[in-house]
């Protein structure tokens, strides 16, 4: 079967590739497009490990079809540094020893970033409840949510 062109932004650029028929969009950020942030969990939707956002809206990209992305605008972690500076939220996963083994982080980056770009100053439930779709095996979460509100209350080094 032909691959399908898919014309999207990524991150702020415009990109181009090839999607194969059924082509998830995990698998095709990751194959085609070549950003390895977006992480194979589970493949079925239940761990966020996948996570990116699709015209603002956090999606599982492992759910995705690949074709369904044209000329849509995708973030993903990668997306979050600007050069070599990172993104509050980066550096206040790293001063509240947020990530540990790093699998789900970058899931858990751009759904905290998703939630703080539509509501700066989140509650803690509110927090909980933006996350609640990325599985942590590692911290427990509570360094997570510190981290979150720390960027949300102003209190992340910049």
């Amino acid at each position: 079967m032909p691959k399908t062109p898919v014309n999207f932004t990524l991150n702020g650029s415009p990109r181009s590739a090839f999607a194969g028929p059924g082509q998830n969009l995990l698998d095709f950020l990751r194959r085609e497009v070549g950003d390895l942030t977006p992480k194979f969990g589970c493949g079925q939707g239940t761990c966020g490990a996948c996570t990116v956002t699709i015209d603002g809206q956090t999606q599982l990209s492992c759910l995705v079809l690949a074709e369904t992305v044209e000329g849509r605008d995708i973030r993903s972690a990668a997306g979050l540094a600007n050069g070599p500076t990172l993104d509050l939220l980066q550096v206040a996963f790293m001063d509240h020893f947020a990530a540990h083994c790093g699998y789900c982080t970058p899931g858990m980056l751009v759904s905290a970033r998703a939630l703080l770009d539509r509501n700066p100053r989140p509650s803690r439930d509110e927090v909980i409840e933006a996350i609640s779709g990325n599985l942590c095996r590692c911290t427990g979460y509570e360094p997570i949510i510190t981290a979150i509100l720390a960027v949300a209350e102003g209190r992340a080094r910049a």
